[in-house]
This record gives structure tokens, C-alpha cells and sequence, in this order.
């Protein structure tokens, strides 16, 4: 197997696959196909699965994510990209992984027995303030939460615990925040808040992976 590596740490493409090398070698979790390269061991990071990783085939320039980084990941749900999040940073990084509804973060518990760079969070990612006796400032924040309001909460969770200079990504669901009207005036009406707190780096719809979905990738000032 041959692995071109795009731009972004520990994460290999080869046409449309993306890869990650895999911190549990033997181990998957959502019936990922595996395959091996050079004696190491990588998971399929499925862009129909993975917001993250649509955003990555549809050409984002940069994602801000390393290896290394200390992550909060709003809206972990059963920890599918989290997971793969936990592959990028590997074991000098962490995941706080906060989710509101129970049945998932007992998901996340399973996951992060194996996975120890990953913590699992039960609260509102609209309360941050109920959380942030538990949560030391980061490096990056994603969220992926399906919230009428996912702007300001993107932007509370980062002016809290988002260090200068971090990285930020927010997935946009245009149909949670209103059904009636067309998904490009919501990115438009969602990039005007942005500007006002933050420096937007890169931006990809996500159609045909996630319809009516759109990314942005974002610089604290």
C-alpha cells in the first residue's frame, strides 16, 4: 500500500481514503477497515462518517490539528471522529470529549477504557461554566453540536478555554439553526459572527458527504 501524505499531521490520504496511524494496534471500534504500512497499522477515516474528514477530502488548507495538542471536542456523540482525533494527537495529547445525552457518553466510557487520551465529559455545551472546574485551557476546539445557537456556543467554549493562537473548528448544521431558508445564508449569517471573535482560516461546504453541512476552521486573535 502506498500513503501520500497530504498536509496535516498524522492523517495520510491515498486518492479519496484518508488514514490514520492507529494508538490501539489490533484494536478498532466502528468496524473501520485497517491496513498496514511500513510495519504500523492504520484506520480508514470515512469522510461519509467523520465531519472532520470531509472537510479534509473537499481540501481544506489546514485543520490546526497536531500531534501533541490538548483537544475539546463539543458534541463527541458515540466518538467516532474522536477516536480519529485520538490517532492525530497520539499519547502526548488529550481529549476532553463532552456530550449532553447519557446513551452516548456511556459509548464514550467504553471508548476511552482503551483510549487514555480521551476523557469522557456528560454536560451541555452551552453551560460552560458547570464544566470548566473540570477542563484546563486547549489547544484546539471542535464541535459538532446540531444547536440552533451552535455559533454562540462555539464562540463562549472558545473564549473560555481556548488559548491564544489556538485552532477551532465548527461543523454547521444549517437545518438546525433554521429549516425555511437556504444553507448558504446561514454559513454567510454564521461567518459575520465569526469574524467579530475570531480569525477564519478555511472554509468547505460538505455537501455530498454531509448535505446542508459546512465547515470553518478558525484562529483565536
Amino acid at each position: 500500500m502506498k500513503l501520500f501524505s497530504p498536509k496535516f499531521p498524522n492523517i495520510y490520504q491515498r486518492g479519496q481514503r484518508l488514514f490514520t496511524p492507529n494508538l490501539t494496534p489490533g484494536m478498532t471500534f466502528f468496524d473501520e477497515e485497517t491496513e498496514k504500512f511500513e510495519g504500523k497499522e492504520y484506520r480508514q477515516f470515512d469522510a461519509r462518517r467523520s465531519k472532520l474528514a470531509a472537510g479534509v477530502v473537499k481540501g481544506l488548507s489546514q485543520t490546526g490539528l497536531k500531534e501533541g495538542d490538548s483537544v475539546l471536542y463539543l458534541g463527541a456523540s458515540h466518538g467516532y471522529t474522536v477516536s480519529y482525533v485520538s490517532d492525530i494527537v497520539g499519547k502526548d495529547g488529550f481529549i476532553f470529549a463532552l456530550d449532553f445525552a447519557p446513551r452516548v457518553v456511556r459509548d464514550l466510557v467504553f471508548l476511552c477504557e482503551k483510549r487514555t487520551n480521551i476523557t469522557p465529559i456528560l454536560a451541555d455545551a452551552n453551560q460552560p461554566h458547570l464544566y470548566s472546574h473540570r477542563i484546563h485551557d486547549v489547544d484546539f476546539v471542535f464541535m459538532d453540536v446540531a444547536q440552533k445557537n451552535q455559533g454562540e456556543i462555539f464562540l463562549k467554549n472558545c473564549k473560555i478555554f481556548l488559548k491564544k493562537d489556538g485552532f477551532g473548528v465548527l461543523a454547521v448544521k444549517s437545518k438546525s439553526i433554521d429549516i425555511t431558508r437556504k444553507p448558504r445564508q446561514i454559513y454567510q449569517e454564521i461567518r459575520a459572527m465569526l469574524e467579530k471573535e475570531v480569525t477564519i482560516v478555511d472554509f468547505k461546504v460538505l455537501d455530498p458527504f454531509e448535505k446542508d453541512h459546512c465547515i470553518f476552521v478558525v484562529k483565536k486573535k
